[in-house]
Order: structure tokens, then C-alpha cells, then sequence
């Protein structure tokens, strides 16, 4: 399955406005590095995409057990390390809900079967064209 978004970004110093389909976002940097801080910067959206689709994947397999869960909370914190051509992702994840420990450990499974982590640890190819 294949997705498009656009960015598109003025003469307004890193103000990006993203798009995909009929659904838009904006991306900016901190004000330390140039931008107003009017959204997320790179990194974090990246970030998100993990957390989001951890916490999706899990409530769809907690909503398919039929499992007592009120709140899936997952937390991503996302170093870089440019030097070495590292990034490390730190995921935190808990639950607002009655879970035993065998509920837990499938959990985790289906956390690491979330289709963004998938695409992260999994060799990636970035094709680039100027139009």
C-alpha cells in the first residue's frame, strides 16, 4: 500500500504545511533553530508516526480480545545520532486497564507488528527526483 503526502513550504522560515488527501499538518522548527515552533519539527513527526501506530495496532487487537482496557499510552522518545548514522527509538508503552502478565507479553509481540516499526527495522530505500 502505497501513501502520498506533499509539503509545501513558502518563504516563511520552515512553516511547512503537509498534506495528505483531505487531512493537512504542519511541520516548523524550534525558534532556537530558526522557525516560530507553529508545529511538530521532522523528528517528531516521526516519532508520532511509531507512537500512533503502536497505540492503533494494540487498541485493535485489545478491541478484538475484548480485553478491560480504557487507555493505551505510548510514549516514543527518538535520539539521532548523525555521527555514527544511528537513531535509537525509546517506546514506553501502559495501559489504563486490567491486563495479566501473558496479556502483557502478547502485547508486546503486537506492538513490534505495528506496521511503522515494521518499516523501521526493515532495510529502507529512499528514491529522490527532481521535477
Amino acid at each position: 500500500m502505497a501513501v502520498t503526502v506533499k509539503a509545501s513550504l513558502g518563504k516563511t522560515k520552515y512553516y511547512t504545511e503537509v498534506t495528505a488527501g483531505e487531512n493537512t499538518i504542519i511541520t516548523d522548527e524550534p525558534i532556537d533553530k530558526g522557525g516560530q515552533n507553529k508545529g511538530f519539527n521532522p523528528l517528531e513527526i516521526l516519532a508520532t508516526s511509531l507512537a500512533s501506530c503502536t497505540a492503533a495496532t494494540l487498541r485493535m487487537y485489545i478491541e478484538r480480545k475484548e480485553w478491560d482496557v480504557e487507555n493505551i499510552n505510548v510514549e516514543v522518545e527518538l535520539e539521532n545520532f548523525p555521527l555514527t548514522k544511528r537513531a535509537v527509538f525509546k517506546r514506553d508503552i501502559s495501559f489504563e486497564g486490567i491486563l495479566d502478565d501473558e496479556q502483557r507479553k502478547r502485547l508486546h509481540t503486537i506492538a513490534d507488528a505495528c506496521p511503522v516499526h515494521k518499516i523501521l527495522t526493515n532495510d529502507i530505500e529512499i528514491l529522490t527526483k527532481f521535477s
